[in-house]
């Protein structure tokens, strides 16, 4: 079993719709219910940001500040985590030139968010992703980069490398400035990232698809088949050197196409990751609405299991409004294998009684106008 992540204090100040609030956690899930637009999602996008990254809604951070507050907000959370016990602070002051958040681990300025990683992974799965496998591919990359993210915490430095690079060279083929040495240059930086984002992006599904396939037997959800799909396809067992000659070459001779339509058209950043519902063998995008639910969770838990099993320690993570269209077996299906992971769930709904198959497995909260009691 791997070892349990888990927080043991949070306390906001000035988020979302929270003056002050604090939890005191004892390492057991965590169900937060109360009505809609109580502030439940709130509390989990305040734990989403001890991750790097905008949180679980992608705000910017002044958005996230309360209103008719005075200064910025700040989050703190103390945990048990994979290297210890932890304190962790974060958040914005007010007035400054930039609104880039601050972040302290055990009383230090970090120098990077990334060094959060070092202390707990977490994933979510929210009501805004159902519409994963019928929206833009933008989104799924994003959600693919976050499964990468969370096993290769350099992923997503490689990923803002590569759209600077790429907006570089946007920026001298809009302005018609051709010098071959200075774009190849940029070419080659993008050849280097782009590849290397390719291969960890290949790696995380052949991992995921095998662990899939093993457990495919005992989930209550159906399993997904995983594939990449419009950037060198079917050319990732080839070394890396070649791959990224090769992609170099192709940037080299697309800088006239590229130029007349106004971005790079061949990259990472046009892939898209297609999914199957393999016991129905269909596109998830042709699936019912319930069937899409239920494959998006099966593969944000058995991530999870991945996670646990390569990096010995559980994930911790935020499942909002989870138990809503499920039955009574198999919410009681999904908890079971929610509390097998071994690690610590946040969930929120409108009824606790959804949840009452978690017995003395869970902590229950309840939220109520920017007010939280147990």
């Amino acid at each position: 079993m791997p070892h349990k992540v888990s927080l043991s204090r949070l306390k906001l100040t000035d988020f979302r719709n929270y003056a002050a609030a604090a939890l005191a956690l004892d390492g057991r899930h965590a169900v937060l219910t109360g009505d809609n637009g109580a502030g439940k999602t709130n509390l989990m996008e305040a734990v989403s940001l001890l991750s790097p990254g905008r949180g679980l809604r992608r705000a910017a951070y002044g958005d996230i500040t309360r209103v008719g507050a005075a200064g910025g907000f700040s989050i703190f959370a103390a945990l048990d985590g994979m290297e210890g016990d932890v304190e962790i602070g974060t958040g914005i002051e007010t007035g400054e030139e930039t609104t880039a958040r601050r972040l302290r681990i055990n009383g230090t300025t970090a120098k990077t968010a990334d060094e959060l990683t070092d202390h707990l992974r977490l994933l979510w799965l929210t009501p805004a992703m159902d519409g994963l496998f019928t929206g833009a591919s933008s989104d799924r990359r994003r959600f693919l980069d976050r499964l990468v993210l969370s096993l290769d915490p350099a992923h997503g430095r490689r990923a803002s490398d590569f759209e600077r690079a790429m907006r570089s060279r946007n920026k001298l083929l809009d302005e018609g400035r051709f010098d071959p040495s200075w774009l190849a240059g940029i070419e080659e930086q993008m050849a280097s990232l782009g590849i290397a984002m390719a291969l960890a992006r290949q790696e995380m599904l052949g991992l995921l698809t095998r662990l899939i396939e093993e457990t495919r037997e005992t989930s209550p959800f159906p399993s997904a088949s995983l594939q990449l799909s419009g950037f060198m396809d079917g050319q990732f067992s080839r070394p890396s050197v070649d791959l990224e000659d090769d992609y170099a070459q192709m940037l080299a001779e697309s800088r006239y196409r590229d130029a007349g339509a106004g971005r790079t058209l061949e990259g990472p950043h046009r892939a898209d990751l297609i999914v199957h519902h393999r016991e129905k063998a269909m596109e998830a995008e042709r699936c019912s609405t319930g069937e899409q639910k239920a494959l998006l969770v099966g593969l944000v838990l058995a991530h999870a299991r991945l996670v646990g099993n390569l990096t010995g320690h559980a994930p911790i993570l935020l499942l909002d409004e989870i138990a809503a269209h499920l039955d009574e077996g198999r919410r009681a299906a999904l908890f079971d294998l929610i509390d097998g992971l071994g690690g610590q769930a946040f969930m929120t709904g409108t009824d606790r009684a959804m949840f009452s198959a978690l017995g003395d497995r869970a902590q229950f909260f309840t939220v109520a106008d920017g007010r939280v009691f147990e």
